[in-house]
């Protein structure tokens, strides 16, 4: 339900408008057990900011490619007594991660958006990179055009590919980890301290968005710095070593 009776002032119809949903699909989605019942005052029932909450989890869901029933499934793990600013922690974390999300190109497209000829090995050498990944469709891929640029960069290097997927194996292995550890973080120490202070749905997601980078500039930091001691690690038994 909503935070309080109070906050429940629109009615069905109003609450189409604010979320750009129809009526029909607003009582569809009721019907289904998306949506919590609306506060009756007389015969009229109002929604209020936790409807409002669950709609906008339930596109954002859409738009990462759940169905309805896994929609409901995902749903029913979220406690009914749910606030909207809980619900809000919920959609910001389906927030992709990636600057731009991946684009569909065929091969001539690609070809002209990176601005050179593409051998076989060229394209192999992108997928090892994890910049572009094949289709079931013959020479149309998934292109992740915010690191395109980089991709070709690294094709300059003739870098061999083993050696390309071996790094790729390792960053994802790796990069897993510590994306589990770090929403763990988040979920259990940095959600709490912001529900606690009561801040609107909006200041989650804005600070969501804002922690992203700065884990991401954490995490590159942290890698030079571990690059730069294994390196005189290695200098230092070298020198020692016997000769």
């Amino acid at each position: 339900m909503s935070d309080a009776p109070g906050d429940a002032t629109l009615t069905v119809d109003e609450l189409s408008a604010r979320v750009g949903m129809t009526v029909r699909t607003l009582r569809f989605y009721a019907g289904r057990g998306l949506i919590p019942p609306p506060i009756r005052r007389g015969r009229v029932g109002y929604y209020g900011p936790e409807h409002i909450a669950r709609l906008d989890l339930v596109r954002e869901l859409q738009a990462h490619g759940f169905t309805l029933q896994a929609i409901e499934g995902y749903l029913e793990r979220i406690p009914t007594d749910a606030t909207p600013q809980d619900i809000a922690l919920h959609r910001t974390l389906l927030t992709p991660w990636m600057r731009d999300l991946p684009e569909t190109l065929d091969r001539g497209a690609l070809v002209r958006r990176t601005g050179r000829d593409l051998t076989d090995d060229d394209i192999e050498m992108l997928v090892a990179l994890g910049v572009v990944e094949p289709t079931p469709d013959e020479d149309v891929f998934q292109v992740a055009t915010a690191h395109l640029s980089l991709g070709v960069e690294l094709l300059d290097l003739d870098l061999p590919v083993e050696a390309v997927q071996d790094a790729g194996r390792i960053f994802t292995e790796h990069g897993r980890a510590i994306a589990e550890e770090l929403t763990e973080v988040f979920r259990t120490k940095v959600w709490p301290h912001y529900r606690d202070s009561g801040g609107p749905p909006e200041h989650i997601q804005q600070l969501v968005q804002r922690f992203k980078p700065v884990t991401i500039q954490g995490l590159v930091l942290a890698y030079e710095r571990a690059v730069g001691e294994t390196q005189r690690d290695t200098i230092r038994r070298t020198k020692n070593k016997p000769r």
